[in-house]
């Protein structure tokens, strides 16, 4: 009988390794820049009604999402005191819902601060706005001639209107190859604040770095730091990671894996040696096989590329995804490994016994990021919190 209840698999998050994280990030980062613990996507895939009461208790209050309703699920979640800051898209009733509750929110474009505005004197609060800036990435921005409407539409507005911060997004910070662009960002973004506190406009933070951005461009840590996938426990890439350990700057970063995914097996099958297992044509048992069926396939999140390359962990041994990765379930090869059993535990991602799945090996199975990968988990599989 499954543990798991009606659900074909559970995703473990570590409350120690969190703790862990984040004092080896504010150790790296010193004392006097503010965290904002990023929280979009579901929390990277760790579910933010678990994850977020977890990093309010190692003393984070505050946390960035991309949406509205994103937004909501923190606030429904959160203490009292805990700030929420939302990076992207706003319906009509959200950006009055943030305004309304004393939620920050990005402002790339004067018809979004004239709407903050507007909901600023309907409910007779200032509106909670970050001015982000266009430096270069060309994605979300106000450029310059923006920005001179914004410092007009402020000094119309200045009760309706506060602004809590100043900020911008690189292009790339975790690539080298990106060096000279992201430089030219930096040196933009503080040229306009400083054009910005000529023109009379002084926000209370300013903020510009991701993960990425913090290890390889300290300048760019300013007041306040947007920490996604480092609080999970992953690098950003293999060359932030190797640009570090080279670096060191006299710190250890030692992160650990928040997350587990684990499963158990539903069926066992003897495969006789000239059948082909699964779907297709793909995998022939050139020997008898005897094949574990995972109730995990594509629409849980483990990905058809898998096929015929991913491992997962049964009774501390690897074992090999064979055939075709189906929409509900995976088969594994447990042909050399004895006493299998209907019910015992399959780890997707994690640790069993001295071996281990880690979110690396199975995005190179997998060929996607990190980000990618953990952003695809999802949401319905129990989130479960253990030390």
């Amino acid at each position: 009988m499954c543990r798991n209840g009606s659900h074909t698999s559970t995703i473990e998050i570590s409350r120690n390794a969190i703790a862990q994280n984040l004092e080896c990030i504010r150790e790296f980062l010193g004392p006097d820049v503010r965290i904002s613990s990023v929280v979009k996507a579901n929390a990277y895939g760790h579910g933010i009604e678990a994850f977020v009461p977890l990093v309010e208790d190692e003393g984070v209050s505050h946390f960035s999402v991309f949406s509205g309703d994103e937004a909501r699920r923190v606030a429904a979640v959160k203490r009292a005191d805990t700030e929420v800051m939302i990076m992207g898209w706003l319906s009509d009733t959200d950006l009055e819902w943030a305004v309304r509750e004393g939620v920050d929110f990005f402002v790339f474009d004067l018809s979004r601060l004239e709407a903050a505005a507007l909901a600023g004197r309907k409910y007779g609060r200032a509106a909670r706005v970050h001015l982000e800036v266009e430096t270069g990435m060309n994605r979300t921005g106000l450029d310059r001639s923006q920005l001179k409407g914004a410092v007009e539409l402020l000094r119309r507005w200045k009760d309706e209107v506060r602004v809590r911060g100043v900020c911008t997004h690189y292009a790339g910070a975790e690539s080298i190859a990106n060096h000279v662009r992201v430089r030219r960002q930096i040196i933009r973004f503080e040229r306009v604040c400083r054009w910005l506190e000529d023109h009379g406009v002084r926000p209370q933070i300013r903020h510009t770095a991701c993960s990425a951005a913090a290890i390889a461009y300290p300048r760019t840590r300013m007041d306040m730091v947007r920490i996604g996938i480092l609080q999970y426990g992953f690098w950003p890439t293999r060359e932030i990671q190797v640009h570090y350990r080279n670096r060191r700057q006299g710190l250890a970063l030692k992160l650990r894996r928040v997350l587990s995914w684990k499963s158990r097996i539903m069926a066992l099958k003897r495969v006789p040696a000239g059948e082909f297992i699964s779907y297709g044509t793909s995998t022939l048992a050139e020997e008898e096989k005897r094949v574990a069926v995972v109730p995990v396939g594509y629409s849980h999140g483990y990905s058809r590329s898998l096929s015929n390359q991913g491992r997962v962990l049964i009774h501390g041994r690897r074992a090999p995804v064979i055939g075709m990765v189906n929409m509900n379930m995976l088969l594994a090869d447990v042909t050399g490994i004895s006493d299998v059993c209907a019910g015992d535990e399959v780890v997707l991602i994690g640790r069993q016994g001295d071996q281990e799945i880690s979110l690396a090996s199975f995005a190179e199975f997998n060929d996607q990021l990190n980000y990618e990968l953990l952003s695809r988990l999802p949401p319905d599989t129990p989130r479960l919190v253990v030390p």
